[in-house]
């Protein structure tokens, strides 16, 4: 769909909104993005939002729960009109907390996956990325290590030393919040405390990860999918790869970056328009090109090798309940894992 004709269709939808919520003044100030992901990610982007529209836009960024509390806490104050975030936790948040407008069904529809759309249209995904074990053929088979079938097989003895994570990466707190709402804290607790046992290499985020199974120190890793594709990009000749956990395991969890508008927007038309514009083909073909994350609109196709995503055995689960981040932060820190 062209960016013309998105831009025609937030002007038409938005009326759907405005008939549903409280009537809000519109004005000609600049738009006000909250960003929780990396400026470099989802900057680009935005700059050719601005580009293609005339609409301009001012960004503040921080960490995804950095971001969503400090619109928790400027409430009906916040100069918020859109937020974007890192994972569907933080949207889930202030859903609960009744701070998000409901997204019209035209922008809702763009994604025709509805796991990756809030059941209440309070926000819509934009990419996707899924949890995997970053591996080495060679250390596993110096090892005589078979790939595990689940996340939990990495408590075993014969991976004692062999594994790195990130304990206070985003993506990984997401995953063991995952883990709390379908396994329950004591399970959850239960798994931390065996990794720890069992020697489990922490690395302060994914990227260093990827490069010690490279590097040959660790001989699996816990990442998101898309951070080997960058080495790759530097380095066809690397050997590691990917591990999508079967079985509807914790370990395959796809999590999402989205985008929801808030209540307290007197930019509406405008918000819409840049929602629509990261549905767009022009758009999601950056996410799938540029960060190699996975485009969720059907139009648009990964650019790199991986599976579909409907071909991953991901477990069921609602983005949205991830929402308990800063007690998952807890637990992890209870835990010892950031000793």
């Amino acid at each position: 769909m062209s960016i013309q004709r998105f831009v025609r269709l937030s002007f038409m939808t938005v009326l759907l909104i405005l008939t549903m919520l409280p009537a809000v003044a519109q004005d000609d100030d600049i738009l006000t993005i909250y960003s929780g992901r990396n400026e470099s990610l989802i900057g680009p982007i935005l700059q050719q939002f601005t580009e293609d529209t005339g609409i301009a836009v001012e960004v503040l960024y921080g960490g995804t729960s950095a971001v969503a509390n400090q619109i928790l806490t400027e409430g009906e104050n916040s100069p918020a009109d859109v937020f974007i975030a890192q994972d569907g936790g933080a949207l889930g948040a202030l859903a609960a907390a009744e701070m998000l407008h409901r997204l019209p069904e035209a922008t809702l529809e763009r994604v025709s996956d509805e796991a990756f759309v809030s059941p209440d249209g309070a926000w819509v995904g934009l990419s996707g990325r899924a949890r995997v074990l970053v591996y080495s053929p060679e250390a596993l088979e110096g090892l005589g290590l078979q790939l595990p079938e689940s996340i939990f097989d990495l408590t075993d003895e014969q991976w004692r030393g062999h594994v790195g994570w990130a304990p206070t990466n985003a993506s990984f707190v997401a995953n063991v919040t995952a883990m709390r709402v379908l396994l329950g804290d004591q399970a959850t607790a239960e798994w931390l405390t065996g990794m720890l046992a069992n020697e489990a290499q922490a690395y302060p985020k994914n990227t260093p990860i990827v490069q010690a199974v490279i590097d040959g120190e660790i001989a699996v890793g816990l990442v998101n999918h898309y951070y080997l594709f960058r080495f790759l990009a530097e380095d066809p000749e690397i050997t590691a790869r990917l591990h999508f956990f079967p079985g509807g395991d914790l370990g395959s969890l796809i999590n999402v970056a989205g985008a929801a508008i808030l209540k307290t927007s007197d930019q509406l038309i405008d918000a819409l328009a840049l929602v629509d514009y990261l549905l767009s083909d022009t758009a999601q073909e950056y996410f799938a090109a540029a960060t190699y994350e996975y485009p969720l609109v059907d139009t648009v196709e990964p650019s790199v090798d991986v599976p579909a995503l409907e071909d991953i055995d991901a477990p069921a689960i609602d983005l949205s309940d991830l929402a308990d981040l800063q007690g998952t932060l807890e637990m992890i820190e209870n835990s010892g894992a950031l000793d």
